[in-house]
């Protein structure tokens, strides 16, 4: 299973779902279906996006969990 940091990369940046949205160029219900997972698919031009406006690498947002 894929899980998305996305919640604590905007706690060390400061900045809300509705910001990282405008500043990436996506929706804010596309931006919130990644974030909690819902997803079944991120481009990685989207992925790219998110890394550049959050000053992070990719690993940083996507972590593997074995499933249970």
């Amino acid at each position: 299973m894929i899980e998305i940091n996305l919640d604590l990369m905007l706690k060390k940046r400061d900045l809300t779902l509705t910001e990282l949205a405008n500043q990436v160029g996506i929706t804010l219900t596309n931006l919130s279906i990644l974030k909690t997972g819902k997803a079944k698919a991120v481009r990685f031009s989207t992925l790219a996006k998110l890394c550049e406006v959050l000053d992070c690498q990719p690993g940083d947002l996507l972590a593997y969990r074995p499933a249970n």
